[in-house]
C-alpha cells in the first residue's frame, strides 16, 4: 500500500499482523530506486507469508461470519439495515411531497406539535401503520436515539441528493445524445431575485428516437444583460460537465437582452460556437402578432377595454356574478397580458353568449343601488348591443381562432422546426384569405346577434370634422362618409394587415433557419445541382474552423442513393424514425446526424414558460426565504418527476452516506 500523507510503501498483511518490526511494516520504505528488490526480498520472505496467511483467514472467517466478533457485527448489519430502513422511508416521503409542490417544513421542528410542517406529518401518519418509523419514532421520544435525521439540514442534504441523482440521469442521456439546444428564460420570484430557467432539449437515440426537454435548474441572474446571462450559462453547463461544443441550437423569448444581434445572449454565444443556430420563440411570434395588431387601431384597444370593465363590473361583487352565472353557461374572463389564450377566451364568452350578457346587465341595473353601478351597467348593455361591438366581437373571434390552432401546436414539447414554419405559414395564408371576405361575414353574423338581443343592426354616423390644412401640390384624401366603409377601412384591413405583416417579418428567421435543413425533407423533389447546392449550404452551416458535423460527399451520396419513403411529405423527425426502425442509421451516418440536429433544433420557450408556474408554487409568499440550493432540489424533482420516480432509494441513501462521516455508517 502506498501513503500519500508519508509519500512510502507499506505491506498491508504485514503491518496487521507482523509481531516483528521492519521497515514494511511500520515506517514504511521511500527508497524508490531499490523498491523492486526490496519487495521482492520481502514477498519471499517466511514472515510475509504467514503474515498473508493469516490474512486470508481472516477475510474467509469475516465472510461465514466464524469471528470471535460475529454477535457484535450482526448488531451492527441490524443496526445498519434499520438506518437503511427508515431512511427509504424518509427519502419516498420527501419525493412524494416534492412532486406535488408542497411545502416540507413548518414553524418548528418537533415531533406531534400542530404547526411542525407536511414531512413530519407524513413521518407521524406512516408511523401509525409502519413498524419501522413507528420503533424510530419510540426510540426518539424515550431519549435512546439523539440522532433522528428528521432535521431541516437532513431535508436539504436528501433534496440534495435526490436532485443529484436526478440531474446525473440527465447528463447521461445529454451526453449519450450528443447534440442538444438550449432553452432560457427569465422571470422574478416572490422575492423579487431574476431567476432564468435553463432547459436542455435533445433527441434521445436509445431505442425509437425521442424528442425531451430537460429541466436543469434556476440560477440567480445578478446580471441581466447579455453578456451577464451568457456566462451564467456557459458556467452552468461547465459544472454539469455539458460540452458547449455539441449545442447546435438556441431559443429564447424576443428580449433585446436575449435576442439581440450584436450583444444578446445568442450574438456572445454564436461567437463561442457559431452552430448553436438561434431560432426566435415561436409562441411568443404568434402573441406579439395579436398584440401588435390589438395596438394598431383605436377601435381594437376600446373593445378589449370594454370586455375588461364587464369582467370588473361582474367581479367586483358576489350578488353580481351571481346574477351571470344565472343567465350565461360561459363566465366572462379577465384579459391577461402574460396569458395569451385569456384573449380568446374573454372574446369567446361574449361571442355566443352576447345576449345572455346583456340581460344580466340590465338585470344588474335594475337591481343596482348605487348610481354608479346603475351607470356603468347601462353603458356597456348598451355598447354590447350595438352594432359596432357584434363587428368587432365576430372580428376578433375569427382571428383569434385562427392563430389559437397554431399556438397550441407550437407550445407542444416535440414540436419540430419545419412542422413549425409550415403551421407559421398555413396561418398567414388563411389570414390573407380572411381578409379578402371576412368583413362580409362578419357583418353577417354581426346582424344575427343584434337579432337575438332584440336591437337595431345600425352604425351611428359620426359628424366629420373639418379640419384646416395647409396649400398642397396633392389632392387630399377624400374622407369616409360610409360608416361602415370606414370601419372596414380603419378596423378591419388595419388589424389583418399588421396582423399578417408581423407575423411575416418574425417569422423571417425561423424560415432562415429551417430552410438549412430543407434539403433532408425535399431531396426526391431536387434536381442533381439543387441539391448538390442545398447539401453544401447545411455541411457549411454545420462547421466551425476544422470540425465539422457532416461530409459533403458522403451526404450527397447518402441522400442520392436514399430508399423509397413510405409516405409521401415526411417530417424530419419521421425520417429518423424510419431510419432507426429499418436499422439503416449506420448505412446513412451523415442523415442519421443532420437529421437528429434538425429536430434538436428548438421553436418554443414553452418549457421554460411552465416552469415558471412551478417556481410560484415551491417558492411562494411562504416560502420566499427558501434557499437557491432547496428551490433547485424540489423544482428538479417535481419538473423531472418521471426520472425522479426512477432514481433507486438505495443510490440515493448511498450518495447521503459518502458526504460526510456519519454517526451511522451504512
Amino acid at each position: 500500500m502506498y501513503s500519500k500523507k508519508k509519500d512510502s510503501l507499506y505491506c498491508f498483511c504485514c503491518k496487521l499482523f507482523s509481531q516483528k518490526t521492519f521497515k514494511l511494516s511500520k515506517d514504511g520504505t521511500d527508497d524508490w530506486k531499490n523498491c523492486g528488490d526490496i519487495l521482492k526480498t520481502h514477498e519471499n520472505s517466511k514472515e510475509h507469508t504467514n503474515n498473508m496467511g493469516s490474512w486470508r483467514e481472516l477475510e474467509s472467517r469475516s465472510k461465514k461470519g466464524q469471528t470471535i466478533d460475529n454477535i457484535e457485527m450482526a448488531i451492527i448489519h441490524a443496526e445498519r439495515r434499520r438506518w437503511r430502513e427508515v431512511l427509504t422511508r424518509l427519502v419516498a416521503i420527501i419525493k412524494s411531497l416534492a412532486e406535488r409542490n408542497i411545502a416540507l417544513r413548518g414553524s418548528t421542528d418537533q415531533l406531534n406539535q400542530p404547526n411542525n410542517g407536511n414531512f413530519l406529518k407524513e413521518v407521524e401518519l406512516m408511523a401509525q401503520f409502519d413498524p419501522v418509523l413507528k420503533e424510530h419514532i419510540i426510540k426518539i421520544e424515550g431519549g435512546a436515539s439523539h440522532t433522528t435525521y428528521l432535521g431541516k439540514t437532513i431535508q436539504n442534504e436528501l433534496i440534495d441528493c435526490l436532485s443529484e441523482r436526478i440531474l446525473h440521469a440527465i447528463v447521461k442521456e445529454i451526453n449519450e445524445s450528443k447534440y442538444y439546444a438550449i432553452i432560457l428564460d427569465c422571470t422574478p420570484d416572490v422575492s423579487h431575485v431574476e431567476q432564468l430557467s435553463v432547459i436542455i432539449r435533445i433527441v434521445s437515440v436509445e431505442g425509437t428516437p425521442q424528442i425531451k426537454e430537460h429541466f436543469l435548474g434556476f440560477l440567480e441572474a445578478e446580471e441581466t444583460t447579455g453578456e451577464g446571462l451568457s456566462a451564467l450559462i456557459l458556467k452552468k453547463l461547465l459544472q454539469l460537465n455539458i460540452p458547449f461544443d455539441d449545442c447546435r441550437g438556441q431559443s429564447y423569448d424576443n428580449g433585446a437582452n436575449m435576442k439581440g444581434k450584436n450583444k444578446g445572449v445568442q450574438a456572445r454565444l454564436l461567437q463561442v460556437n457559431p452552430r448553436a443556430l438561434f431560432v426566435p420563440c415561436g409562441a411568443h411570434t404568434v402573441n406579439l402578432v395579436v398584440s401588435d395588431a390589438a395596438k394598431s387601431s383605436a377601435e381594437a384597444t376600446c373593445y378589449f377595454g370594454y370586455l375588461q370593465k364587464l369582467f370588473n363590473l361582474f367581479s367586483a361583487s358576489t350578488q353580481r356574478w351571481a346574477t351571470l352565472k344565472e343567465h350565461v353557461d360561459i363566465t366572462v374572463k379577465s384579459w391577461a397580458d402574460t396569458r395569451w389564450e385569456s384573449r380568446i377566451n374573454s372574446v369567446a364568452a361574449v361571442r355566443f353568449q352576447a345576449g345572455k350578457v346583456r340581460d344580466a346587465l340590465l338585470e344588474v341595473r335594475n337591481a343596482a343601488s348605487d348610481p354608479t353601478i346603475k351607470i356603468e351597467s347601462q353603458s356597456l348593455a348598451e355598447e354590447i348591443g350595438s352594432y359596432r361591438f357584434c363587428i368587432c366581437t365576430v372580428v376578433w373571434f375569427e382571428i383569434l381562432s385562427k392563430i389559437q390552432i397554431v399556438n397550441k401546436h407550437l407550445q407542444s414539447q416535440t414540436m419540430q422546426l419545419d412542422v413549425a414554419v409550415d403551421l407559421l405559414e398555413k396561418a398567414e395564408a388563411s389570414l390573407a384569405s380572411y381578409r379578402n371576405t371576412g368583413f362580409d361575414e362578419a357583418l353577417k353574423s354581426a346582424k344575427e346577434m343584434c337579432e337575438n338581443m332584440n336591437v337595431v343592426a345600425a352604425l351611428k354616423e359620426k359628424r366629420l370634422r373639418t379640419t384646416k390644412q395647409q396649400f398642397s401640390y396633392e389632392a387630399p384624401d377624400e374622407p369616409q362618409t360610409d360608416a361602415l366603409k370606414k370601419m372596414e377601412v380603419s378596423f378591419f384591413n388595419t388589424i389583418v394587415d399588421v396582423a399578417i405583416s408581423s407575423l411575416r417579418e418574425r417569422t423571417g428567421m425561423m424560415s432562415d433557419v429551417a430552410d438549412k435543413f430543407r434539403v433532408l425533407i425535399n431531396f426526391p423533389k431536387l434536381n442533381a445541382e439543387d441539391l448538390e447546392k442545398q447539401a453544401k449550404d447545411l455541411c457549411q452551416t454545420l462547421s466551425f474552423g476544422e470540425k465539422s458535423d457532416l461530409n459533403i460527399e458522403e451526404l450527397i451520396m447518402e441522400l442520392q442513393s436514399f430508399p423509397k419513403w413510405p409516405k409521401q411529405n415526411m417530417t424530419a423527425f419521421e425520417l429518423l424514425v424510419f431510419l432507426e426502425e429499418k436499422g439503416l442509421k449506420e448505412v446513412f451516418p451523415n442523415m442519421w446526424v443532420a437529421l437528429r440536429i434538425a429536430v434538436t433544433t428548438p421553436v418554443t420557450v414553452a418549457s421554460a414558460e411552465r416552469s415558471f408556474s412551478k417556481l410560484k408554487l415551491i417558492k411562494n409568499y411562504l416560502r420566499s426565504t427558501m434557499s437557491q440550493e432547496r428551490l433547485n432540489g424540489l423544482a428538479v424533482m417535481s419538473i423531472n418527476r418521471e426520472i425522479s420516480r426512477q432514481i433507486s432509494y438505495d443510490a440515493t441513501i448511498d450518495a447521503f452516506a459518502a458526504r460526510k462521516s456519519r454517526r451511522v455508517k451504512f
